[in-house]
């Protein structure tokens, strides 16, 4: 058994629109690792490579020390995406005869435990669910065959707090178990505070900060004061006479007294390394 169940050296995938390039990490037993970035920065092109969906032109990609895609790794992982993978024709009831043939571990008790939790209907078809029942139906599908790792592409946009709460009770559950992981993109980062461990931000398809998730917010602080914009800062914004900024918070010593230092959320460090990029390649 591989102590990392997900490891990505030197990736680079280049399509008309879009690319990533230099995409390293490791996602070890029992971690949770935030995958976070503003739209088009390359999340679910990586996370796609994970799947075995896309082929890098260059690097490599293993899943549970398999080759990404193989039949072996993709029994044991875990899918939930912004939308159902299941045909919208299909009842929910029939699901889990359609899927079981594909998973040698699957467990149809399991799967109707979970659907019953969740208030699934499953007399309902799939494209006559709503946005959250058709999220919370993926989840199911996702945990009903007991996979190790379980990777989740912005399950929570658009849904209310109380099912956002109900898929964060999940992952923990889920985490009880050390052999396993988890490796969560979404754009909602307060879900992220209480779950992950781990945080990597893509920012124009490379890695712009990777680390334990409570560091990230030690190494950042935002900057804010009036006047003319101090060297040393990461994409500073302008209100009228006023600027905030990101900072590293080994860099506060070059502030002087009239520069506010605050927290940085994980929104923050986005944003600002966003507009950094932009600047940078303007």
């Amino acid at each position: 058994m591989t102590d990392d169940m997900v490891r990505i050296s030197n990736l680079r995938i280049t399509r008309p629109a879009f690319e990533v390039g230099d995409i390293s990490f490791t996602i070890p037993r029992g971690a949770v690792v935030g995958l976070v970035g503003p739209n088009g920065a390359g999340k679910t092109t990586v996370i796609r490579s994970l799947l075995g969906l896309l082929t890098p032109d260059a690097g490599q990609v293993e899943v549970l020390g398999e080759p990404a895609g193989s039949s072996t790794a993709l029994a044991k992982i875990g899918i939930v995406l912004d939308q159902p993978t299941a045909s919208g024709a299909w009842r929910v009831h029939s699901i889990s005869r359609r899927l079981a043939p594909f998973y040698p571990d699957w467990d149809d008790d399991r799967f109707t435990e979970l659907l019953e939790r969740f208030g699934v209907p499953r007399g309902q078809r799939v494209d006559e669910l709503s946005r959250g029942q058709g999220v919370k139906l993926s989840l199911a599908s996702a945990l009903a065959h007991r996979p190790e790792l379980l990777i989740l592409d912005e399950p929570s946009s658009g849904l209310d707090p109380r099912s956002r709460r109900e898929i964060s009770d999940v992952i923990r559950q889920f985490m009880v178990d050390p052999r396993h992981a988890v490796l969560f993109s979404t754009h909602i980062t307060t879900d992220l505070d209480d779950l992950a461990d781990q945080l990597i931000v893509l920012v124009g398809g490379r890695i712009a900060h990777r680390g334990i998730l409570p560091d990230a917010k030690e190494d950042f602080a935002m900057a804010r004061g009036t006047g003319e914009v101090p060297g040393g800062v990461l994409g500073p914004q302008r209100s009228g006479a006023q600027w905030s900024a990101l900072i590293r918070t080994d860099d506060s010593a070059m502030f002087g007294p009239d520069v506010v230092l605050d927290e940085a959320t994980i929104d923050d460090i986005i944003i600002h390394l966003a507009a950094a990029h932009e600047e940078a390649t303007a």
